[in-house]
């Protein structure tokens, strides 16, 4: 009974260094707030004296390195207005905290770390790609636990990483905490990826996964991890090995971030406000989709909208399942629907979220 009471104790302590370390966290993380994607992270896994998995033939460590080369030429020959920053661009150490802070450094708006999966028996293959999350089997935390042991390699490890061990089960209870507020943009990134590398290139689909990565968890921008194969099943090391596969995987990666970009891009893209004074704009095509701040649903119909919500612009409301609910604002871009829903919360309708129309009927 003792030894439970002192368990139970110490995982408070625990518990309650984690939420401090979150909210100090997650203040030092500025929300990027772009019209355009404008940069990216290649982060080839490992290097220098650490080799990373270790196949027959090949280690991780250079075929990381040679596809995040390929794939930074693809997006600089296609995508010119994108600034393509390499963690490393030859075979040297760079810890994990290191190549986070690279991407924080620069500003950038994308993360993406490359590496080369292994396990014991010869039999596994497949691409996976990760974002930070909580691992919900046992293979992702093997995974985690894997790519985090490249901190045996940095001599400053226990300091830089508060003695974090790679190996240990309750050292990743705390990096659950971390969920990045980047995990949406980080999972579409990550499904853009995968899809790619499937469909594209062929690769069996491990799917998206979530687990504690130290490199991830420190990047303030979407950031996934993609294993492009299994350097221990003979087949897969030969094509990750060979310069025809090389160049399939960075295709795909290229592809997936270009995919990524012109979504972001047209989503946010406007030449200026949509209308003077959040006055709804003369003359908009009826197939314009249009968005509105939802403020909250009522099930009678108020006598006077606009004053009740007088602190409030352009306050409409549509019917939907017996509730009248109100809306605010109109916008003919997400981005400035997603920027007035966080003054509508600031007033008091903290519920409140983004909806789309389109000929006046919610999409």
């Amino acid at each position: 009974m003792h030894k439970l009471r002192l368990n139970y104790k110490k995982r408070l302590i625990l518990f309650f260094l984690i939420l401090i370390s979150n909210f100090i966290f997650l203040n030092e993380v500025q929300a990027q707030n772009r019209k355009k994607i404008t940069s990216v992270v290649i982060d080839a896994g490992h290097g220098g004296k650490d080799p990373g998995a270790i196949g027959k033939k090949a280690k991780e460590k250079d075929i990381t390195l040679k596809i995040a080369k390929m794939t930074g030429d693809y997006i600089k020959k296609n995508c010119p207005d994108v600034k393509v920053i390499y963690t490393r661009s030859s075979d040297v150490s760079v810890s994990l905290l290191r190549r986070a802070q690279i991407a924080n450094e620069q500003n950038a708006d994308l993360f993406i770390s490359i590496h080369c999966n292994a396990n014991a028996s010869p039999q596994p293959y497949g691409v996976e790609t990760f974002v930070m999350g909580e691992h919900r089997n046992a293979a992702n935390l093997e995974v985690a636990k894997k790519e985090n042991a490249a901190i045996m390699y940095e001599d400053n490890a226990q300091e830089d990483y508060d003695n974090f061990n790679p190996n240990s089960t309750e050292a990743y209870i705390m990096l659950n905490f971390f969920q990045s507020e980047y995990k949406n943009a980080s999972l579409d990134l990550a499904e853009r990826i995968q899809n790619q590398l499937v469909k594209r290139v062929g690769r069996k689909d491990r799917g998206v996964q979530q687990a504690g990565f130290l490199v991830l968890y420190k990047t303030s921008m979407p950031s996934v991890l993609v294993e492009i194969g299994f350097l221990s099943n003979p087949a897969e090391e030969n094509f990750l090995n060979s310069n025809d596969g090389q160049t399939y995987i960075a295709s795909a990666l290229f592809r997936a971030f270009r995919d990524y970009k012109n979504a972001y891009d047209k989503e946010n893209m406007t030449e200026g406000p949509a209308y003077e004074n959040n006055q709804k704009p003369q003359n908009v095509d009826a197939n314009q989709i249009v968005y509105k701040v939802q403020i909250e649903s009522r099930s009678r119909k108020l006598d006077n909208h606009s004053l009740h919500y007088k602190e409030l612009k352009n306050i409409d409301y549509y019917e939907h399942n017996g509730q009248y609910k109100y809306t605010a604002g109109y916008f003919l871009t997400k981005k400035e629907a997603d920027e007035y829903c966080k003054t509508v919360k600031a007033k008091g309708y903290t519920t409140a979220f983004v909806i789309s129309f389109k000929n006046g009927i919610r999409l």
